[in-house]
Parts: C-alpha cells; sequence; structure tokens
C-alpha cells in the first residue's frame, strides 16, 4: 500500500515577544527603550517532521513544550518565523475552544461560518446541516447565541461541524477533554471511523493512555524541540523517561522540605506544653522477591512496598498506608493499616512497614509509589508522593494498568 506525505514540516521555528510592560502607562514611559523590556521566547525550535496519508499522530510533551503551537502551523493559523509548512488535502482544525464562532450569532449561524471557514459551500452545509445538529446533540439551542453556550456545548457544535466537513486531515487539540463522557466516547467512535477510512490525524492531548489507544506514531516535543520520534510505545517511554527526572527533582525537593520540617519541629518541642502527634514518611521503596530493591518488574511479580516512618513523638494508633499511581496520578490499588485489618502499637522513632502485593498484574507503563501515615482520628499527617518510580514491561501484548494475558480463542462448530 503506497502513502502520501500530506504534512511537510521543514525547519520551523516560532518565536513569540514578551513584553514586561503591564500598563499602557508603562509602556509609554518605557517607549524608545522597549527592547529593554521585552524578550524574544522560542516556542519551536527547528522542527522537522513529515506525516503519512492514513497515520494518526499524537503530539505529546509537557507543559509549555510547543505541542500547541506545533498544530495551529500545520493548521494555518499561525505563521513561522522561520521554515515551512506544506499540507495536502482538506482540512478541519479544532485547535481551541470556540475556535471560528462568532458569540453574538446562534448555533444555526455559526454552523454555516464555520463551514464555510473550512471550504464548505452554503449548499453543501445545507446537506451536512441536520446530520451536525443530531451529532451535537444541541437541537433545543440551535438558534440561541452561542455566547449563552457551555463550554461543553461549544465542543459539541465545533465538533459536529469539523468531522461532517468530510476532511482528509484532522487537527484536534485537547479541547475534546471539554465534552461529558458520553461524548468523549462519540468522539472517539467517529475518529476510528476516520481511521478506517484511511484518514489522517494530528492530535495533541496529555492523555497518554489515549496516545496509546488511538495513534500509530508519536511525536515528544521538549521546550520547542523534537526529542522522540515513532512508534507510540517508544516515544511514551521517552516522555516518561522526562517525567521521572523532574519526579526525581521534586521527590528531592520535597525530602529536604521534609526534613527542615522536622528540624524546626523538634526545636520546637521544648516550648510545646500538648503538642499534638507529628510524624514525617521519609522514603519509600519498592523491592522485589530477594528484597532488591526494583525500578523494573513484570506483571504478576510479587513486590513489596517499604514505608519509612520517623515520628518525634508517639502516635498512638497510627494508620499507615500505601498506594500505586500511573504517570497520569490515576490511583490503581492502594490500602493501609486499617483497611487490611492491622492495629498498630503507638508509632515513635524510626519505624518500617512492610506491604507485600502478590501477583501485582499492571499493565505495561510508568508508574510510582506514595507511602502516608494518618492519626487514629484520621487526620493525614505526611505523605510522600511519587516516590519510587519503576516501569512494568510487559511485552506489548496489551495497553492500560491491568494485565491479563491475551489469546485468541476461536470457537464454534
Amino acid at each position: 500500500m503506497t502513502t502520501t506525505t500530506v504534512v511537510e514540516v521543514r525547519g520551523l521555528s516560532k518565536r513569540f515577544v514578551i513584553r514586561k510592560e503591564k500598563s499602557l502607562k508603562e509602556r509609554v514611559v518605557n517607549f524608545g527603550r522597549s527592547n529593554l523590556h521585552k524578550e524574544d521566547f522560542w516556542a519551536l525550535r527547528d522542527v522537522d517532521l513529515s506525516i503519512e496519508s492514513g497515520t494518526t499522530v499524537g503530539l505529546i510533551g509537557p507543559n509549555g513544550s510547543g505541542k500547541s503551537t506545533l498544530l495551529k502551523a500545520i493548521g494555518g493559523i499561525l505563521q513561522p518565523t522561520s521554515g515551512t509548512v506544506q499540507t495536502r488535502g482538506r482540512m478541519a482544525a479544532l485547535l481551541e475552544l470556540g475556535a471560528g464562532f462568532h458569540p453574538d450569532l446562534t448555533g444555526r449561524e455559526n454552523v454555516y461560518l464555520n463551514a464555510s471557514i473550512l471550504g464548505l459551500s452554503t449548499a453543501q452545509t445545507d446537506r451536512y446541516f441536520d446530520a451536525i445538529v443530531d451529532f451535537s446533540g444541541i437541537e433545543r439551542f440551535i438558534d440561541t447565541q452561542v455566547k449563552f453556550y457551555s463550554s461543553g456545548m461549544y465542543v459539541r457544535l465545533a465538533f459536529a461541524v469539523a468531522v461532517h466537513v468530510d476532511p482528509d486531515i484532522l487537527l484536534v487539540d485537547e479541547v475534546l477533554a471539554v465534552g461529558d463522557e458520553p461524548f468523549q466516547r462519540k468522539c472517539m467512535d467517529r475518529i476510528r471511523e476516520f481511521q478506517h477510512d484511511g484518514r489522517t490525524i494530528v492530535l495533541v492531548t496529555h492523555s497518554l493512555d489515549q496516545v496509546a489507544d488511538v495513534c500509530d506514531r508519536a511525536v515528544v516535543l521538549e521546550s520547542g524541540r523534537v526529542i522522540a520520534d515513532g512508534e507510540t510505545r517508544d516515544a511514551l517511554r521517552a516522555l516518561r523517561q522526562e517525567f521521572d527526572q523532574q519526579r526525581q527533582e521534586d521527590i528531592e525537593h520535597q525530602r529536604e522540605a521534609a526534613s527542615r520540617e522536622a528540624a524546626e519541629r523538634g526545636a520546637a518541642e521544648n516550648e510545646a506544653v500538648a503538642a499534638p502527634p507529628r510524624a514525617i514518611v521519609s522514603s519509600v521503596e519498592l523491592r522485589d522477591a530477594t528484597g532488591a530493591a526494583v525500578s523494573e518488574i513484570t506483571p504478576g511479580a510479587d513486590v513489596t512496598v517499604v514505608v519509612t516512618v520517623d515520628a518525634a513523638a508517639p502516635v498512638p494508633e497510627p494508620n499507615v498506608g500505601i498506594g500505586i499511581e500511573t504517570a497520569l496520578g490515576v490511583t490503581v490499588i492502594g490500602t493501609n493499616t486499617h483497611l487490611i485489618g492491622r492495629r498498630l502499637p503507638p508509632l515513635v522513632g524510626r519505624q518500617r512497614f512492610e506491604f507485600l502485593l502478590r501477583d501485582l498484574r499492571l499493565g505495561e507503563g510508568h508508574y510510582t509509589c506514595h507511602g502516608a501515615v494518618a492519626a487514629a482520628s484520621g487526620v493525614e499527617l505526611s505523605r510522600l508522593r511519587e516516590a519510587s518510580p519503576f516501569q512494568v514491561t510487559a511485552g506489548g501484548t496489551t495497553v492500560g494498568p491491568v494485565w491479563a494475558a491475551p489469546e485468541l480463542v476461536l470457537g464454534g462448530a
């Protein structure tokens, strides 16, 4: 099967000028010295990218990495400072909430306005109009001015128009996250229809699970540059490594702050008559069946989460807990000593607590552990977040946080 390059980006750079003056008065006062009160911000730097027809490409990266700027440059909304962008075929774009809508026009009028921007004639829009309104699900409000629409209604109507103009290339920014869950499922169903039809989709999202689910390829940006480009699984690993480094820095800062807090608390104990119980989670470690610290496991492994707690004064009936989260912070498992029916003696000094998790069937991806300690009243005393990062390697046969051994069973007589 032959493919055609439908998006060609070469040496793309985009510069924005950030002005430091906060008011018109400051601009007037600083007139003639404006170069001293502005700075250049390069949102994109020398980006090269080719996208083939019929592929679904995810643009991913941390906030401020240049994903949306690149998508707008591809869509022709932003002109590059240097470099070129060439596209082929009809393009529909959902780049920001309400783009192409006029607030004083009704939904009906904006359908025709938006469709004309995307290249449809009035006669073509007439043919699609009923289907657009039906897909959006806002028939009752179609003759209401859109300035009275909720954000979800904006997205419904904008997406409905975009997917009914018969585009060869669909550009989608984070706006889909605004709609409710049923509408998001409807949108994803339509995107899969587009994939089946061989259309090209370029998607910007922070939902890495969504990227893994629908994209053939992912491009990772950081500080305006492409740092990884390839198969979705490999690109996601590269991005999670970047997140790992940031998490480690955050954890170190958190530990330093906890140490300072403990020192200050110790100094204040001589002045406190009846200080409330205080404790600090100082470390969280993940260990394998041999007791060795690990940063990579396979599904079904037995692992132990070790939580170390320091208490300067006795904490009666403490509740110690652990949890495992995905890279996006979604808890996949959590437990504590109260849930498992263990009543602990008063906590004092440094103590270690080991939680054995047997047959931990996590899906492939990046995870972190947390440890926490609470008083008998339920008030949380300390929590060490995003500690002990680890990777689950599963061979790529499944996606999602839960692992099972997939088999294709052919039944029937």
